[in-house]
């Protein structure tokens, strides 16, 4: 039960102690953000958030960075136009050393003017990433046509020129206004019990900070709309982007429940209206989606879509009908219980990690103003009928005031005008009648927030073979009552040629669109209904199919998953619409330049092994697949004898065993064995290739060839990319902090069953490409030739155990790592013993395997960029 209380000072503090994980979460929500700016502070609270964890008085510029690393903890911040959030994640036996890192960096930054100089220049590449970014663009459009007056019209990273006209002196002016007691939140969850909280807290953050508070500045309200907006302009983007939106109340306002249920119905998951409708039914759009966002002042309620540019009229027309529907025809009575029912599992699945319940708290606690705000909420929801909905729909979904943006590709034809023929003939045409939705058999029964036993901790791991030859393995973890399962098979990109390259992709995407007992449209209200959710995944050495549900929906559910892997029936119409879809999206992937970096960089590094082709496949190859090919696979290689299937959560071992045996324990009797994959040669020389691209920032990619996943040598290149990278990594603090090269650069290595690769990573300007090249040579070349210190090998090393037990507190990351461990013959070595294989790394190590991987000889380098 989570508690509130305040220090005298003024400080709010919320906590929730909860024991599922040795982990505890530490967040300061302060209560100003973008939309709290004066014109002349455009950008001035995002650059807060880069400038409180950049030094102190006790700390010195790297220090905060490289201490929680250090400690195994995990520190980053966030700003909105109505909050700025500071948060570390960390192990609780450090838990009084993350609170007070976080405590001293919000009460104590020293602000040093050149760092701030170094800063901005970092900040600034940040804003050039985001001009690069469609959809970015596309939301920017759209924010500054819905609102003329309120600074949510505003970008949060604010400009270039205004960030660099910001003085030491005008950020301690913002500083000392805001960042004071009265004005902050502190919201914290995990291991640790409430007398030591209060005693640390006092301690950190009590007393008089000198910073009386003054109170929010006044925010201009926004004009009630007088007629409809229209924004249309042509981009440089390969898929039309469009928005329509709709004015609607704040986040506190009795109408936000019906507006999110609303969103839920209409525009979010496969099941949705829109998805079924424009989507599916008439194969107008890409993707399609609503959201409802309610800030702290009045919000709207948008739909977005991406599409060819020749659907636009049809697409808006036919969309437009779906949301003039829910205005006038109640929703049925099992569509209205299903969101309700998804909205409540949110919450549910919030409670798996101790940063989304501190997150969860802040957010109520600081812009509803109490903690008690989430159970109005939720009641809210829980009351809504159907005619609610209803006429909440009609209250705001107003064709004549919507506000329509839009993306378009250079020499697309689609007019301010059109947009209004097309919602006045919506507006004055008849009602169309809601789309049909199948029957369902199954009730959502009633929701609940209930939550598992806390005192029962995991159990041991359950594995057993099957007559088949799958293997079965369950851990029962019943913190929180959901259950996560994960069916992993070998396979993926490595089983592919050139000539069927996207193969996997196709099959990972079909997988759930049918059965012999249920088409596409059952299978998605199912996943609703259980209030989960379920995909393929297919990467380079494997194909895989999840689930999440609630497990009051265990059996079910189980079912669903079972019949899907088991028995897809690839229907040449749903095949067809997920091979348009990939089609797309290559014809797109320049709107993404990092990941055409890599693509490079893989078809450089490898010439004739699988792992040199693109997972989505290339335009050819994935034309000339279809069923039969994804038939053919799923015989082959998806048989109960190769499979590897894992369920951790709130579940009872011998039920998921009855249910396994029964649905996976005969072999369908085709199986094959594995393709052969010729071993790629090595490399002779450096290689360097580029690919140009007229966007704001370069990409570039610099690596070498790698090591095997059972490699004995992985845990120390792990090691080594643990020094380089994070926030107090060398590549970080070199040519980020030091030199404001980038906002983004790390360094990895991704191992495969045959040698996979290790590389560092960098978006920039592109008049600093050369000088970053120097750099990330130099500090690739320190780390070869240079043992690396104990004291900097026991930060990295920390940092890597801590992150891994941080990332494994949900299901599903422990159903995925056991299932992989499995799969790639590792024995749960990674799930069971990777602290302890981390731990044992040593610096002679480190340096043998920096000298095996890292030789510039043999190097490759690809930039995507001007």
């Amino acid at each position: 039960m989570a508690i509130r209380y305040a220090l005298p000072n003024g400080l709010t503090v919320v906590f929730d102690e909860n024991h599922a994980a040795k982990v505890a979460a530490f967040q300061v929500w302060v209560k100003v953000g973008s939309a709290d700016e004066r014109p002349d502070q455009a950008g001035l609270a995002h650059l807060h958030e880069h400038m409180l964890f950049k030094g102190t008085e006790r700390r010195g510029p790297g220090e905060i960075a490289r201490d929680v690393e250090a400690h195994g903890g995990e520190i980053n911040a966030w700003t909105s136009y109505d909050q700025t959030v500071y948060h570390i994640v960390i192990a609780s036996q450090f838990a009084r050393t993350g609170l007070d890192i976080l405590g001293d960096a919000v009460r104590r930054s020293s602000f040093d003017a050149e760092e701030l100089a170094r800063e901005i220049e970092v900040v600034c590449e940040e804003i050039k990433r985001s001009q690069d970014t469609p959809s970015r663009r596309a939301s920017r459009d759209l924010f500054s046509t819905v609102f003329q007056t309120h600074p949510y019209r505003l970008p949060v990273l604010g400009t270039a020129e205004s960030v660099r006209s910001f003085t030491r002196e005008k950020v301690l002016e913002f500083y000392h206004r805001y960042y004071t007691p009265k004005n902050l939140v502190l919201s914290v969850s995990g291991d640790l019990s409430e007398a030591e909280l209060r005693g640390w807290v006092d301690e950190i953050f009590g007393g008089d900070w000198g910073r009386p508070y003054e109170g929010a500045g006044k925010r201009p309200e926004e004009p009630t709309p007088t007629g409809r907006r229209v924004l249309l302009r042509p981009d440089e983007v390969k898929e039309a982007w469009l928005h329509m939106a709709f004015p609607i109340p704040e986040a506190s306002h009795a109408d936000t429940p019906a507006m999110d249920v609303l969103a839920m119905i209409v525009g979010q998951g496969d099941a949705s209206r829109l998805t079924r409708e424009v989507k599916r039914k008439h194969n107008l759009v890409n993707d399609i989606h609503a959201f409802s966002y309610t800030p702290q002042d009045p919000g709207l309620f948008s739909m977005s879509m991406t599409l060819q540019p020749g659907n636009l009229e049809r697409a808006l027309e036919e969309a437009s009908k779906a949301l003039a529907t829910l205005r006038v025809t109640p929703v049925a009575a099992d569509e209205l219980s299903t969101a309700k029912a998804l909205l409540e599992a949110e919450a549910v699945y919030q409670r798996e990690t101790v940063q989304g319940i501190a997150r969860k708290m802040g957010f109520y606690q600081s812009g509803m103003g109490s903690l008690e705000a989430e159970a109005r909420y939720y009641e809210g929801i829980r009351s809504l009928t159907a005619e609610q909905v209803r006429a909440a729909a009609e209250k705001y979904l107003r064709f004549d005031h919507a506000t329509v943006t839009g993306l378009l590709p250079h020499g697309t034809t689609f007019t301010e005008e059109q947009v209004h023929a097309v919602l006045d003939r919506v507006e004055r045409g008849p009602v169309a009648a809601p789309p049909e939705r199948k029957a369902s058999k199954v009730s959502v029964g009633e929701p609940s927030l209930r939550l598992g036993a806390k005192t029962k901790g995991p159990s041991e791991i359950i594995t057993e073979k099957l007559p088949s030859g799958a293997t079965i393995m369950v851990r029962v973890e019943p913190a929180v009552p959901l259950f996560a399962m994960r069916a992993a098979f070998m396979g993926g990109l490595r089983y592919e040629t050139s000539a069927d390259n996207g193969l996997t992709t196709l099959l990972s995407r079909s997988l759930t669109r049918g059965t012999p007992t249920r088409d596409a449209e059952e299978i998605s209200q199912l996943v609703d209904i259980y209030a989960g959710s379920m995909g393929g995944l297919s990467g380079r050495n494997s194909v895989n199919l999840r689930g999440e549900f609630l497990s009051r929906h265990f059996e079910s559910a189980f079912r669903l998953f079972a019949d899907t892997l088991s028995n897809p029936s690839f229907p040449e119409v749903e095949v067809a619409r997920e091979r348009a879809l990939m089609l797309q999206d290559i014809l797109t992937r320049e709107d993404k330049p990092s990941s055409l970096a890599f693509d490079l960089f893989n078809r450089t590094l490898y010439r004739t092994h699988p792992y040199r082709l693109p997972t989505l496949g290339e335009k050819e190859s994935v034309e000339a697949l279809g069923p039969e090919a994804l038939r053919a696979y799923h015989a082959r290689y998806m048989d109960p004898s190769q499979l590897t299937l894992t369920v951790v959560g709130d579940v009872k071992v011998d039920e998921v065993l009855a249910l396994a045996r029964e649905y996976f324990g005969a072999s369908r009797g085709k199986a094959a064995a594995a393709p052969k994959v010729t071993a790629e040669g090595p490399l002779e020389a450096a290689r360097q290739e580029k690919r140009v691209l007229a966007k704001a920032q370069s990409h570039l990619v610099m690596g070498f060839r790698g090591l095997r996943i059972n490699d004995p040598e992985r845990h120390a290149l792990e090691t080594l990319s643990g020094v380089l990278s994070g926030q107090g990594g060398r590549l970080f603090v070199e040519l980020r902090d030091k030199r404001s090269m980038a906002y983004s650069v790390s360094s990895f290595g991704v191992e495969g069953i045959e040698p996979g690769y290790f590389a560092a990573y960098m978006g920039t300007s592109p008049e600093k490409v050369d000088a970053a090249l120097d750099g990330i040579r130099a500090e690739l070349k320190r780390i070869r030739d240079e043992r690396i210190p104990e004291e900097e090998l026991e930060r990295a090393k920390q940092n890597l155990i801590g992150t891994h037990e941080i990332a494994l507190q949900r299901n599903g990351a422990r159903a995925g790592m056991m299932a992989m461990d499995t799969v790639y013959g590792l024995n749960l070595d990674n799930f069971l013993h990777y602290a302890e294989h981390i731990a044992a790394v040593t610096s002679d190590q480190v340096l043998e395997v920096a000298r095996q991987v890292i030789d510039f000889d043999k190097s490759v380098l690809t930039v995507v960029g001007p």
